[in-house]
């Protein structure tokens, strides 16, 4: 059976690789105007690429998550704050839940 430590060991050397690299090789300032926009954007992206399947999927009914998913993205389309989208997410799923188990 291979050492826990090493698996370890190769996953720390592989992503901090993968942070360190751009930061060594690319010295000078971003210019292009595609890229910056591109990378401003990463985080948001990678934030939905992680969040939307897991919404169709935690609650108990499968139609809760996706009535919460469009309840969210109406409240947020709104101007609602994260707080207030998380409070009609969650209350959506409770009375979906509730009217369907």
């Amino acid at each position: 059976m291979p050492n826990i430590y090493v698996y370890i060991l190769i996953m720390s050397v592989v992503t901090y690789s993968v942070r360190l690299l751009p930061l060594t090789l690319l010295r000078k300032p971003i210019k292009n105007i595609f890229i910056q926009s591109f990378l401003h954007y990463v985080p948001y992206v990678t934030l939905a690429v992680m969040t939307f399947p897991a919404i169709l999927e935690v609650t108990q009914v499968p139609l809760a998550g996706l009535l919460a998913l469009l309840a969210g993205s109406l409240a947020a389309w709104y101007r609602g704050n994260l707080f207030q989208v998380a409070i009609v997410c969650c209350a959506t799923v409770l009375i979906v839940e509730a009217l369907l188990i």
